[in-house]
């Protein structure tokens, strides 16, 4: 399969090499052009197919570009995990009444605007392919009303929506559209700088015996795009050690 991985942060990186083992054939786009290059010649380098390149979820010609790459590189696309996210604000994005109207819009600009982008702009090869599957990184955080954090919550349940309309509107046509909920996963730089006493506390949250990894969300992203799902659509995954309990 031709897999476009749409943001490759701490979780899109792991899926990244994770779809490669896999032996898919993956494009990953970044805002950190260098970074996305990088990744992607540690894949070639263990003898995976991958290309790298700048990406901007936020502009629609970038995102037009990075679909476009991965049709001219392998020939069409089969899957696209949508999973940018602007994580500079969300440390800014604090309640209704005191939260600059800025981080808002740039938390739904980023986070919601840009998963319509892509949608709109890979949908169309999917169905060319004959059919094809998409995956949004969406979060706990669309469920368990926080009192913090209004904007990101407002933009993963936005996601959720997006995913359902794409599963209700071309699901006939062999196009499967489901998201990941990830609870707090402890990436690289995150392991770096947490005390012991706050991982303590964050296990405490979770009915599970460790925290997560960005490995547990890539291993959900890798079967929703693979054919072992093919009769999974329009659901949400909670992947959090136990965080949220769903129907």
């Amino acid at each position: 399969k031709v897999v476009v991985v749409a943001g490759g942060g701490a979780i899109g990186s792991a899926t990244v090499h994770r779809l490669a083992d896999a032996g898919a054939r993956v494009v990953v786009g970044d805002l950190n052009g260098e970074h996305a290059a990088s990744l992607a010649e540690s894949v070639r380098e263990g003898g995976g197919h991958c290309i790298g390149m700048g990406f901007d979820i936020a502009d629609e010609a970038s995102v037009r570009a990075l679909v476009d790459a991965a049709v001219e590189e392998y020939g069409g696309i089969d899957a696209m995990h949508v999973n940018a996210a602007d994580l500079q604000v969300v440390n800014q994005d604090s309640n209704v009444l005191n939260e600059p109207l800025a981080v808002f819009d740039q938390t739904l600009r980023v986070s919601l605007r840009g998963h319509f982008l892509c949608t709109r702009a890979v949908l169309p090869e999917l169905l060319r392919r004959g059919g094809g599957s998409i995956v949004y990184t969406s979060s706990v955080a669309a469920a368990v009303g926080e009192p913090v954090r209004p904007a990101y919550a407002i933009a993963k349940a936005g996601i959720e929506a997006l995913m359902r309309h794409v599963a209700s509107g071309w699901g006939k046509d062999r196009i499967r559209a489901n998201a990941v909920a990830p609870g707090l996963v402890i990436t690289p730089a995150m392991a770096s700088g947490l005390p012991e006493e706050a991982r303590k506390q964050v296990l405490k949250s979770v009915r599970s015996a460790r925290l997560g990894k960005p490995d547990d969300i890539a291993s959900m992203v890798a079967f929703l795009v693979s054919d072992e799902s093919e009769w999974i659509n329009g659901q949400v995954y909670s992947v959090d050690g136990g965080t949220l309990f769903r129907l």
